[in-house]
């Protein structure tokens, strides 16, 4: 299962209006590579049990950093980040 992972982190890309979106949810003013970067290290520490595809999306749960990344399954594109509302604990 770890393939699953490893090929996201390879095929992930970006468009141009994600980087403004990614730090406008997330309230940062980070450079383009400085958010490759963050999404990158966002994908290689969350267990692959958190990562969820429904429909055309893919959802990664970080709950150590309180995100939620969304990725479209068909062009492993980026599509935003947000904070989740509250931490939450797999019990």
């Amino acid at each position: 299962m770890n393939n699953y992972k490893k090929e996201i982190l390879n095929k992930i890309c970006y468009t141009q209006l994600v980087y403004g979106r990614i730090n406008k949810k997330l309230n940062l003013e980070l450079s383009k590579d400085r958010i490759e970067k963050l999404i990158s290290e966002i994908l290689s520490e969350t267990d692959e049990s958190e990562f969820q595809k429904k429909g055309k999306n893919i959802y990664i749960t970080n709950n150590e950093r309180n995100i939620r990344l969304t990725i479209n399954s068909f062009t492993n594109r980026i599509i935003t980040a947000d904070k989740l509302k509250e931490k939450t604990t797999n019990r």
